[in-house]
């Protein structure tokens, strides 16, 4: 007798379903009809970002006590790899804000060589997130939680920064919030007027350039074109531009990146492999988890407003292994961590990208800077870098949410407070497992508030009437989980005489803990010679009771398909003397 073929995806019509996500990079579908029109609009995008990237690059990285060249590689690196194997058309991948302090915390408190092996580590999880499907998990992170340690790191990135800003001879900047205050407390003295100066003018520069090129351009339309090419060049390398002159001219005493680096190299390093052992990755699992999901989180995030923008879905598995690819292979060529960055997205966005294209272009664009004009970026003040940052840490916090608070429930005020004052006082890893454990209390609290029972009354229910301490009916909503089980236990106090109908009908979920509760209440009945109907049991809740073998001992009972048929049932039982053998029930 010939054995029977096994289906296949043909013969049985549905997909099948693989636990594993496909890697497929978006690059290699946008170059389906690709033409010279959208090649031009991506190399002018890329271009643009590049200049962006430029001393942001260099910035975040002297903020997370690197030399400006660890930015400048990692914007290379990472944002050519992240563009070419990401799952979004346009976002930009390169070092991010959000970084700058637990980078601080591990070279501080690890060494270099260790953020190395840290930041690959990181970038092997990331990939596995994305490998095993588990990108949309980060939009599981509440909203509260997300804003709050946004705030909290742009309050941090800040404070960082005030020592350039005020041009403070400061040898060694502590990673932690009071050491911190107390260390710029004790160096106020060493204030340095010319510094602080070029910090206020590339502040004023920033901010007017922002907001003048747009209404200069209003009435003539020969002014609006200037304006629209001006608007291409960022305010923050006029400021850099201007400052530097300004350095150079006027031969001012201040901090640059040749004083305190020695410059930015002109070329891109080589191979580096760091030491490596089991004894020192066991104790940067927790700083390498903490830059996985800071930068799962931060990425996904980026590319979804990014999607409203273009009308378009990103991959965010896709985008997750892209990352990881990106975090293991820079750090060995001397960068650090890199992200989907929102600042350099919506300027890739706004300038007319149509691919990933876009962001290698702004990955070349960077190199050719590395190449041929690096010497000319030795005298860059450093002030003018802290005004720069500081002017992102402003942009980075959603402050007005702070004012919004009193239009939120107090469990929403309460995670956020939390997680932003854990973040600037003590660590950003402790704020968001607290923020997460307030925000899976309070999830939990209110699902089992809105989940009920509710006794049935003899004058709504005709069937009831008469049997009034005999039989209890009760229709139970919501879910029937561990928070929840309090429900059948207040029932259970309560047993009628002869029958108790229970109505789950409006059971949208049921987990263990609820099928050990309705099992429990099952016995207590059996116990005190009560019989237990249960109708309505359809969906997840019938499944789990089929896998566990609640249905079969509910079945013993008995299990009925209504709660008409069950009251009916409940009926005739309550009137047959005790004595006399309960009549069958047909299920």
């Amino acid at each position: 007798m010939a054995q029977p073929k096994p289906q296949s995806q043909a013969s049985t019509g549905r997909p099948i379903s693989s636990p594993l996500a496909r890697f497929r990079p978006y690059l290699g579908r946008s170059l389906h009809g690709y033409n010279r029109q959208q090649l031009i609009k991506d190399i002018g995008a890329g271009v643009t970002v590049g200049i962006v990237a430029l001393p942001l690059a260099m910035a975040f990285a002297m903020a997370s006590g690197l030399k400006p060249e660890a930015g400048l590689f990692t914007a290379i690196i990472a944002g050519f790899l992240i563009s070419a194997l990401g799952g979004s058309r346009v976002q930009i991948g390169g070092p991010a804000g959000a970084f700058i302090v637990i980078v601080y915390g591990i070279v501080e408190r690890y060494g270099l060589a260790n953020l190395v092996i840290a930041t690959a580590m990181s970038g092997v999880m990331l990939f596995l997130m994305g490998l095993f499907k588990l990108g949309s998990l980060v939009r599981f992170v509440p909203v509260a939680v997300v804003i709050g340690f946004t705030n909290g790191i742009a309050v941090l990135v800040a404070l960082s920064q005030i020592k350039d800003l005020l041009g403070l001879q400061v040898a060694v900047m502590p990673a932690n919030f009071f050491g911190m205050l107390a260390t710029l407390g004790n160096h106020l003295h060493t204030v340095n007027p010319q510094a602080v100066a070029l910090a206020a003018i590339a502040l004023v520069l920033i901010i007017s350039w922002q907001w003048a090129i747009p209404k200069f351009g209003k009435g003539r339309d020969s002014a609006i074109g200037f304006s629209r090419h001006l608007s291409v060049v960022p305010g923050s390398i006029v400021a850099l531009v201007v400052t530097t002159l300004m350095v150079g001219l006027l031969d001012m005493k201040v901090d640059t990146i040749a004083s305190r680096f020695g410059g930015i190299p002109s070329a891109l390093p080589g191979l580096t492999w760091p030491d490596f052992t089991w004894e020192t990755a066991r104790f940067l699992i927790v700083p390498a988890t903490t830059l996985a999901l800071l930068g799962a989180i931060e990425s996904l995030l980026c590319a979804r407003v990014a999607d409203g923008m273009i009308d378009d879905r990103h991959d965010s598995n896709q985008e997750l292994m892209a990352q990881g690819i990106a975090n293991v292979v820079t750090p060995f060529f001397g960068g650090m961590p890199a992200t989907g960055t929102i600042a350099r997205t919506l300027t890739n966005v706004k300038s007319g990208a149509t691919s990933p294209v876009a962001g290698m272009v702004h990955a070349v664009t960077l190199l050719l800077v590395v190449l041929i004009a690096a010497p000319l970026a030795s005298n860059v003040p450093l002030a003018a870098l802290a005004a720069i940052l500081i002017f992102v840490a402003w942009n980075m916090g959603q402050w007005r949410e702070f004012v919004n608070l009193r239009l939120f429930r107090v469990p929403y005020r309460v995670t956020l407070l939390a997680v932003f004052f854990l973040t600037v006082i003590f660590d950003l890893t402790v704020a968001v497992e607290v923020g997460l454990i307030a925000a899976c209390v309070t999830f939990i609290y209110r699902i089992s508030s809105l989940s009920r029972s509710e006794q049935l009354a003899a004058p709504e229910q005709p069937l009831l009437i008469g049997h009034e301490g005999k039989i209890a009916a009760y229709r139970i909503y919501g879910a029937l989980f561990f928070g929840a089980v309090k429900l059948l236990e207040q029932i259970e106090d309560a047993l009628p005489t002869r029958c108790l109908v229970l109505d789950l009908k409006n059971v949208i979920y049921m987990d263990s803990s609820g099928v050990d509760a309705l099992m429990g209440l099952a016995d207590s009945c059996t116990k005190s010679k009560v019989t237990l109907l249960v109708c309505g049991l359809t969906h997840q809740p019938l499944d789990i009771a089929t896998r566990t073998g609640l249905k079969k001992q509910l079945e013993a009972t008995g299990l009925l398909p209504d709660l008409a048929q069950a009251l009916d049932a409940a009926a005739r039982m309550s009137r047959q003397p005790f004595d006399l053998p309960l009549p069958k029930l047909v299920i």
